[in-house]
C-alpha cells in the first residue's frame, strides 16, 4: 500500500513544487515540501515590502517573507540562521510591522522548525549514509 488516498495519483517527491524551486536555504526546501504534505497552497517569497526610501522616493531596503500562503492569508518567515543575522532580521519584521499593520506574518524560529520536523516524523540531526 502506498498511502495515497483513494483515487489520487502517487506523484515521486522529485516531482513535487518544492523540488523544482530555487530555494535560498535548505531549510525553505523541506518546510514547501511539508507544506505540500499537508495540502497547503504555498508562493515563494512572491512580494517585497519596502522598509526604507531615499529622497527620491526610491526603495533602498526591504523585506522578502519567504512564503506566502494564500488560503491562511498570511506570510511566514523562516528564521533558522544564527543569531547575528536573527537579531538583524527581527528588525526588519519590526519594522514591516510598523510600517504595514494589516500584513499578517508567522515567525518560525529554529526551535519552532525543528519541533515542527519532529511532529513530521523527521529527524534533521540523521545524516544519510549516500
Amino acid at each position: 500500500m502506498n498511502g495515497a488516498a483513494p483515487g489520487r495519483p502517487v506523484r515521486h517527491p522529485c516531482e513535487s513544487r518544492a523540488a523544482l524551486v530555487r530555494f535560498a536555504h535548505p531549510s525553505e526546501r523541506l518546510f514547501a515540501a511539508l507544506l505540500e504534505v499537508h495540502e497547503i497552497e504555498w508562493e515563494y517569497e512572491p512580494v517585497e515590502f519596502a522598509l526604507g526610501w531615499n529622497d527620491e522616493g526610491s526603495p533602498t531596503s526591504g523585506f522578502r517573507p519567504d512564503f506566502w500562503l494564500p488560503d491562511q492569508g498570511c506570510f511566514v518567515e523562516l528564521t533558522t540562521a544564527d543569531q547575528r543575522l536573527v537579531t538583524r532580521k527581527n528588525a526588519k519584521i519590526r519594522r514591516l510591522r510598523q510600517l504595514y499593520p494589516e500584513v499578517s506574518l508567522v515567525i518560525v524560529y529554529q526551535r519552532d522548525f525543528l519541533a515542527l520536523l519532529a511532529r513530521n516524523g523527521l529527524d534533521p540531526l540523521r545524516h544519510s549514509a549516500a
